[in-house]
């Protein structure tokens, strides 16, 4: 499967993945981790175990601070 991932801020990418994949496989494909980024599918966010549904999703980086 094709997917096209936004890493907003960074740009996109085009990942291949197997049917079987989840969002936070996605997330590791464009090395991050999924503990420092959000999926988001429709600019709703999206569960990183669920099964990959869609051809386009954003990666939001989330920021951290004291």
């Amino acid at each position: 499967m094709n997917v096209t991932v936004d890493v907003v801020g960074e740009g996109s990418r085009k990942v291949t993945v197997d049917e079987s994949a989840t969002y936070a496989d996605l997330v590791e494909a464009v090395d991050r981790s999924p503990q420092e980024v959000s999926v988001l599918v429709d600019g709703s966010p999206v569960p990183e175990d669920q099964p990959v549904g869609v051809d386009h999703v954003q990666v939001l980086r989330l920021i951290k601070g004291g």
